[in-house]
């Protein structure tokens, strides 16, 4: 590791912290919503419980999606923290600041994603 310094400006830092927290707020709710809409009782109708089944195996997925993004949003933030937040995984160089507004949470350069 060659220990490659944050080059994000406290502003930027600043902004995408804001950014990661609004989602992550927004992720948590997503995932209360999921909850309860996965929780509501089923049909007594046989035919209907088919639809709802495959409407839990959906919501499911989408719970499960919505996690996986959750933790990926809370591992940026401690990124922001601990000062690597927009430094490459892989390769330890620079994310792009287009990249980092359009996924706040990628660890990848678009380079080493796209590898």
């Amino acid at each position: 590791m060659n220990n490659q310094i944050n080059k994000n400006s406290n502003k930027e830092n600043e902004v995408a912290l804001q950014q990661l927290t609004e989602l992550q707020d927004e992720l948590a709710q997503r995932l209360k919503n999921l909850s309860a809409d996965r929780s509501s009782s089923h049909s007594i109708d046989s035919s209907e419980q088919a639809v709802e089944r495959e409407n839990d195996e959906v919501v499911d997925q989408l719970e499960n999606d919505t996690r996986e993004e959750l933790e990926q949003v809370q591992h940026a933030i401690k990124r922001i923290e601990n000062g690597t937040y927009g430094i490459c995984a892989k390769c330890e160089e620079e994310i792009s600041p287009q990249r980092l507004k359009a996924i706040p949470y990628a660890t990848l350069c678009i380079n080493c994603a796209d590898t």
